[in-house]
């Protein structure tokens, strides 16, 4: 989504959200969900895996703009490329004891044998930035070893932090299993929907990566002589989410951080 643009909002001062009851995500998801409503946004990614699993049947009962989860688009690309109809999953607690990936498989294929696992330490690993070689393979293997006995060819990545991991999560696993991106089938994902709700930014913007606001009351489509601009706001501001941040983002994160209270 070049040239589509969304306010970030990162609820650093109450993650995890991986080890938290239903209640306590879905309440905290819906304080998020109404602190970017105020931003006018034509959409809401729930970006979290998380949340999307605990939380999202609550919020689209609630917030009246269209909603995005990645458990949905992660689940049917996973289903779709997996030959030898053996699908892993790897997440949070919060993830992977709801069931949320298991079902949604299920729902494209039943005949796809889906062996998920719970990976408590993999988040506080990258949120450290402790990325020893010989430390991750030992964390990795720890939790992947059974799945990998498995004999499975596609692996959903169900946490966002993974991302930063993958190649090491690869290497391990060998090169005939896919990895797969649920951040990467929810933008494909919403980008099908935008084109076919005439929703999606024209293209003469210049590109960035993905912050900005559109404003429902004067139309949902950004207007073409505007420079999109980035937003990031957060409910805690450290060191440690400016440097996970980079890490994400592949750079420096130069647009404005805000500390706010939901």
């Amino acid at each position: 989504l070049p040239n589509e643009s969304l306010v970030y909002l990162g609820d650093t001062a109450r993650i995890p959200y991986g080890t938290r009851s239903q209640e306590t995500v879905t309440k905290f998801s819906l304080e998020d969900a109404r602190f970017l409503l105020q931003e006018n946004v034509k959409v809401i990614v729930v970006a979290c895996n998380t949340a999307s699993a605990l939380a999202f049947a609550s919020l689209v009962k609630i917030i009246k703009i269209p909603l995005f989860e990645v458990i949905t688009p992660a689940s049917k690309k996973a289903a779709a490329i997996s030959k030898a109809k053996k699908v892993g999953v790897i997440g949070t607690r919060g993830t992977i004891f709801s069931g949320a990936y298991e079902k949604k498989i299920r729902e494209e294929d039943r005949i796809v044998k889906v062996f998920s696992q719970a990976c408590p330490l993999l988040v506080p690993l990258i949120e450290e930035n402790e990325m020893d070689p010989k430390l991750l393979t030992i964390i990795i293997r720890k939790y992947l070893r059974g799945i990998k006995k498995k004999e499975i060819d596609t692996l959903i990545l169900g946490c966002t932090h993974y991302l930063i991991i993958k190649e090491a999560i690869g290497k391990f696993l060998g090169k005939d299993v896919s990895l797969v991106n649920p951040g990467q089938e929810v933008a494909l994902t919403l980008k099908d929907f935008l084109i076919k709700k005439g929703l999606n930014s024209p293209g003469n913007l210049r590109p960035v990566r993905k912050y900005y606001v559109t404003d429902l009351k004067k139309g949902l489509n950004s207007p073409g002589n505007l420079r999109p601009v980035r937003k990031y706001y957060v409910t805690d501001l450290t060191d440690r989410f400016v440097s996970v941040g980079s890490m994400f983002l592949g750079g420096e994160m130069d647009g404005k951080i805000k500390k706010v209270s939901l």
